[in-house]
């Protein structure tokens, strides 16, 4: 969903925490109160790439709104074009916040669109999964799996190289490496499990130039594919765990789920966040930021099957016995996304040129 969408978000339809307040008796962190006094003169907030359907943003937004009366308006554009987006309006600011894969975090910081914030709960984020000042920090993190429906696909695939099996043609999709934070995750992960690495990507660039040209990938997406999943209209879906988990014991399709973690290999990632320079609501953002960063915020995450990046968090009882194993999550590597940052340009146009010959 490319247009920015004014969402008033029912009360009722929540995976938060906490009931409307619009008063706050008991504050989550010093002076609270009073910048939500400052806040609430500004109305409203601008919250770039939080399409609500992704990382239980839904979830945060009903809690935001119920603890403070202020509406949202998000949109749903893609890691690298969030960047492109905050670039265009940089004389016209829009934007209060921006979400996206980390590194492209550092991108909008060298691009001079970032303020640097530092939320409650800085200093716990750990020192590669943030930057120094603030002007992005990791809120959540995710792995890349592969989300099976088992409706559709009889075989479930277990490794990289088993979906190179002819019996998954027309099956797999994926979001686009050259938009979106998840797709260059997607390179990133098959470039370590056929024996590449941050300085040489090709071979999960060849690898998934394979899977085309043998038709064993239906389509690569732009945005967000979870409904489409839900709907039973993708049989295997690279993406991070926490769709799965949402698909699973969310979205209503149960056991017909399966959540593959390949055998040969996969990357962790952070997806970060950033007060944007000269945003038109900075109270409001930063009461934003703030929130996210907060206990109950971070719970609101895992309440929707993402796991939280402050590491003291504890999960709520209703999803903790529900994620797969932590032994399962072995295989999935940390790599040093600051410095994946920097060649991400050159894996965009060598996946565009050798997977979709552009």
């Amino acid at each position: 969903m490319r247009r920015l969408v004014a969402s008033l978000v029912a009360l009722t339809f929540s995976l938060a925490v906490g009931s409307p307040l619009l008063a706050i008796d008991k504050e989550l962190y010093p002076g609270e109160k009073e910048l939500w006094e400052k806040a609430k003169a500004e109305k409203v907030l601008n919250s770039y790439d939080t399409g609500p359907t992704w990382a239980n943003w839904q979830g945060l937004f009903d809690a935001y709104k119920a603890r403070y009366g202020i509406d949202i308006v998000w949109n749903d554009l893609g890691s690298a074009a969030t960047v492109t987006r905050l670039e265009k309006e940089k004389d016209n600011v829009q934007a209060d916040t921006a979400y996206y894969f980390m590194p492209f975090g550092e991108m909008a910081k060298q691009k001079g669109l970032t303020e640097g914030f530092k939320p409650i709960n800085f200093d716990k984020i750990p020192d590669v999964l943030k930057d120094p000042e603030g002007h992005w920090f990791s809120i959540h993190k995710g792995t890349v799996v592969f989300v099976v429906n088992k409706k559709l696909v009889k075989d479930v695939p277990r490794s990289w190289k088993d979906l190179l099996d002819p019996r998954y043609k027309d099956t797999i999709v994926y979001l686009d490496p050259r938009t979106t934070g998840i797709g260059y995750a997607i390179v990133m992960a098959t470039a370590y499990a056929n024996g590449g690495s941050i300085d040489n990507l090709e071979p999960g660039i060849d690898y998934l130039a394979k899977l085309h040209k043998m038709g064993n990938v239906r389509m690569v997406e732009k945005t967000t594919e979870y409904d489409k999943f839900v709907k039973g209209e993708i049989p295997i879906w690279l993406t991070y765990d926490w769709n799965g988990y949402r698909a699973k014991y969310i979205g209503g399709l149960g056991d017909d789920v399966e959540i593959v973690i390949p055998s040969d290999g996969s990357i962790t990632a952070p997806y970060a966040i950033s007060l944007v320079k000269g945003a038109p609501h900075p109270n409001a953002a930063r009461l934003w930021l703030n929130f996210i960063m907060s206990e109950e915020g971070q719970k609101i995450f895992a309440k929707g099957f993402v796991r939280p990046i402050l590491p003291d968090v504890e999960l709520p009882d209703e999803v903790k016995d529900k994620f797969l194993p932590r032994e399962a999550y072995a295989v999935a590597r940390d790599v040093d996304w600051v410095k994946a940052q920097q060649v991400q340009k050159q894996a965009a146009e060598m996946w565009g040129a050798k997977v979709l010959g552009q």
